[in-house]
């Protein structure tokens, strides 16, 4: 599932359904349950198993209670406490990584949503609009205990597959440099590579460690847009550090390469000709029309900028012109698709036709 299909989703259970995120390291599976805290508008509280023992979650003996008392009642950790009080989202993250007495509670905690007893035995419960997410890590290059079956059916379970589309809408909001993003786009098999594919202890790129890149550029006044045509010493190493050689050397050379780079700006404003829009390789004029689609979500284009963007789409013709079509028209932004139907109509329907083998 991707994440636009799991955002819409999962926010909108019922509180006591439980979810369950599955995939490999690094795509995004915290930041997303607490974005979709966010969306329900809930705190968020995240809790890593794999660091836990398990007194650590069911709770360590009150002794103190106990003299008083006569009766053996548990202090309870102050994140379940807290989601007895009020609602939150509770993440339960590495989860399969947890030791079996971890899994155990948690178990408890997901299957009757409560944990502990008073000094009258009863349970403290999770508060009712409190919502329960959990994350697991899923492939052949974990060191991971099986989930138990039992505990697998009662979540809603997802196995997460992250587009590159994905990270692109969630960095620009989130703050992730210009430039980092237009690599991504523009070089998508950098996003990510499968560890099991590689030698093991190979540095290798996921959606995390590019934002952990971004953000240590930004810190170190490194910021790719600051850096763009020029480069800095110590930047492919710093790179190489986060997402391995390969990534590294690549994001190197696009960000000294950068001036060179269209941006949506030079295509509404005329300045890339019919030559110029003819010799970019597939993939920079698929980044230059992804730029133009961002900008149609929220610009009124001008009949001249409307004119301008046709002209770049016409000269790359064929299949990318059909992409800017149907991306354009997901846009919903009428004035705008109406504004380059006059333009390009005629032409989507050729080319479709011809390609179904209508035109003859």
């Amino acid at each position: 599932m991707d994440i636009k299909t799991f955002k819409n989703l999962a926010p909108k259970l019922p509180a006591e359904i439980a979810v369950l995120m599955r995939g490999p390291t690094g795509v995004g599976k915290s930041h997303l349950a607490k974005q979709c805290a966010e969306i329900i508008g809930l705190p968020f509280i995240d809790v890593r198993g794999s660091t836990m023992s398990e007194g650590d979650v069911g709770g360590y003996p009150d002794i103190e209670g106990m003299k008083t008392t006569g009766v053996m009642t548990f202090c309870m950790p102050s994140w379940f406490v807290r989601s007895c009080r009020e609602p939150v989202v509770l993440m339960l993250d590495e989860l399969n990584r947890s030791l079996p007495g971890v899994q155990q509670s948690f178990f408890q905690l997901v299957l009757d949503r409560e944990l502990g007893n008073d000094k009258d035995g009863n349970p403290y419960k999770l508060h009712p609009e409190t919502r329960v997410f959990a994350a697991v890590n899923h492939g052949s290059e974990y060191d991971v205990n099986d989930m138990d079956p039992a505990l697998l059916r009662r979540f809603w379970t997802v196995d997460l597959e992250p587009t590159n589309q994905d990270w692109i809408e969630w960095a620009g909001p989130a703050g992730v440099d210009a430039v980092t993003v237009d690599f991504i786009r523009n070089h998508p098999e950098h996003l990510r590579v499968d560890p099991s594919s590689v030698d093991p202890g190979t540095i290798c790129p996921t959606p995390a460690s590019w934002h952990r890149l971004d953000d240590s550029l930004q810190h170190m006044n490194m910021a790719p847009t600051e850096l763009a045509g020029s480069g800095a010493e110590g930047l492919y190493a710093l790179c190489s550090g986060f997402v391995g050689t390969e990534a590294a050397i690549a994001f190197h050379e696009f960000i000294k390469r950068y001036e060179s780079v269209i941006s949506a700006d030079d295509v509404l404003g005329g300045k890339i000709d019919n030559v110029k829009a003819k010799s970019l390789q597939a993939s920079e004029s698929l980044g230059v029309i992804d730029k133009i689609i961002e900008s149609a979500k929220t610009v009124k284009w001008t009949k001249k900028q409307a004119l301008n963007i046709a002209n770049f789409v016409k000269a790359r013709g064929g299949e990318q012109l059909v992409y800017f079509w149907n991306a354009l028209s997901k846009s919903q932004n009428l004035p705008n698709i109406q504004a380059l139907h006059k333009h390009l109509g005629t032409q989507v329907v050729e080319i479709v036709r011809a390609a179904r083998g209508l035109d003859k």
